[in-house]
Parts: structure tokens; C-alpha cells; sequence
């Protein structure tokens, strides 16, 4: 899959150093992938992914973080919408 982009990730984890290991874990395996269906992406992630709306929501960091993606599998792209701590993705405001 192609990850636009992991300009939000890189941003992300300068703010919170944690997240840069299991960040960069997710997206070696979102590169990877080649997904046709939400259930492949399922299959790699378990149930550190749900669908939320038109979105695919992973917990990232053992839950603390959450990674909000468009996932376009006929273009076999993955969108990064927004990279959250779990505080500020239970506020919602991600879905406005």
C-alpha cells in the first residue's frame, strides 16, 4: 500500500518520542500490505483496528495513541488523516 503521508507521523512522534517506534511499526506494515478488503486489513492489525465511519482507526502504542486513516483499497492507498493521543480522539473533534 502507498501511506499518504508520513509527513503527520514524523510530526507526531517529535511531539510525543514515544509514538516514533510503534508509529514507524505500522507503517512498515501498512507499506507492505496489499489489501483488498477491511478484513486483510484485520488480518494484519487484529483488533488494534476498527471501523469507524468511512475511516480505519488503529490503536497505536498500546492504546495511548490512535491513528485515523482513509483506506482507498482500489487505489491501494492509505491516507493519514490524523495521528491523535487517546484523550483527544475520545474529544471527537476528528470527526467534524
Amino acid at each position: 500500500m502507498h501511506v499518504i503521508s508520513q509527513k503527520p507521523l514524523r510530526a507526531f512522534w517529535k511531539t510525543h518520542p514515544d509514538a516514533e517506534k510503534p508509529l514507524r511499526g505500522w507503517l512498515q506494515k501498512a507499506e507492505q500490505g496489499d489489501w483488498e478488503t477491511f478484513d486483510n486489513v484485520r488480518a494484519v492489525f487484529g483488533r488494534r483496528v476498527d471501523r469507524v465511519g468511512k475511516y480505519s482507526v488503529f490503536d497505536i502504542g498500546g492504546n495511548k495513541y490512535r491513528l485515523i486513516a482513509a483506506i482507498h483499497f482500489n487505489r491501494r492507498k492509505v491516507f493519514v488523516r490524523h495521528v491523535l493521543t487517546h484523550a483527544d480522539y475520545d474529544r471527537g473533534k476528528w470527526k467534524e
